[in-house]
């Protein structure tokens, strides 16, 4: 299984700034990813393979997942994307994130070019996979890309270019021009959300442009919390604590687990299989729920 990481927050990045990688590593987020894509102009982008090893090798991250977003494997930049920063990265590159997965192939054939370079480089620990759901064909084949090896560790919903790709009429925020009922991508968040469940690795909800907009944001992260993902996108450093605090349990939930879990436990000893609590039923359900709470109250990293 997938080296269990914190994903509260991962921050977006261009590779090629170098004073916006350094400015990311004292961010405080759980996870910062270098983009070699879509944040890299054309011409940019085989110089900022270098920026990003420098930064990955570089600074002081801390306790931060580092990560890089190659190019699409339709791109002509891909193949030495990989090549060029896990040569250079090494040891201190943790995850490569996958853009625009249309298939399970897509995540075979990056597993299988990292095995090589491991191999090849003798590295000491085995890099991660996440990837990005924003194609109609990936997010139709959503659950094959999720369970293509135990190398992923996250599948991440793309409302970007999903929109695009489903010729989806939105505004730069990607929320709809028009009155529209109901939650407008509840449908493609759910599918991503059964992936993950379905393989086992995490779900990451979808960038939120307006970075001036906290509230919008929270709402956002919010509703993706309540629906059961794991973590968040930040494009700016401003949203890194509002995604903590969203999808972090709070000290009332963690104690009301560990309560609900105790008399559970105390009754199941005693060979009761549910029990009244507060005046509702409790069984063998509630304590899933319960091992959920404990089990984002410690995020790892």
């Amino acid at each position: 299984m997938p080296e269990p990481r914190a994903r509260r927050s991962e921050l977006a990045t261009p590779a090629s700034d170098e004073h916006m990688c350094a400015k990311a590593a004292q961010s405080g987020a759980d996870l910062v990813f270098l983009d070699l894509e879509d944040a890299c102009a054309p011409a940019a982008k085989e110089r900022a393979r270098g920026v990003a090893v420098a930064a990955l090798t570089g600074l002081d991250w801390g306790r931060t997942v580092r990560a890089v977003r190659v190019n699409g494997l339709d791109t002509p930049w891909c193949h030495d994307d990989v090549i060029e920063v896990v040569t250079g990265a090494r040891d201190a590159l943790d995850v490569i994130i996958l853009p625009k997965a249309r298939t399970a192939r897509d995540v075979w054939w990056l597993d299988v070019l990292l095995t090589q370079l491991e191999h090849k480089l003798a590295l000491h620990k085995r890099i991660g996979i996440e990837v990005l759901i924003e194609e109609a064909e990936g997010l139709a084949n959503a659950v094959e890309i999720a369970r293509a090896g135990d190398r992923l560790e996250a599948v991440i919903f793309g409302a970007g270019d999903l929109s695009a790709s489903l010729r989806a009429r939105v505004d730069g925020n990607f929320d709809p021009l028009g009155d529209y009922p109901g939650d407008f991508w509840h449908h493609a968040r759910a599918q991503v959300l059964t992936a993950a469940r379905t393989a086992g690795i995490d779900a990451i909800d979808a960038p939120y442009p307006a970075y001036q907009d906290p509230d919008g944001y929270r709402r956002a992260a919010t509703h993706a919390a309540l629906l059961g993902f794991d973590g968040k996108w930040a494009i700016h450093p401003s949203q890194i604590p509002i995604a903590h605090e969203v999808f972090t349990p709070t000290t009332e939930e963690i104690a009301q687990a560990k309560a609900v879990m105790a008399d559970y436990e105390q009754a199941a000893a005693d060979g009761t299989g549910a029990i009244g609590r507060d005046g509702r039923l409790v069984d063998a359900a509630h304590m899933r729920h319960a091992a959920n709470v404990l089990r984002r109250a410690a995020p790892t990293g």
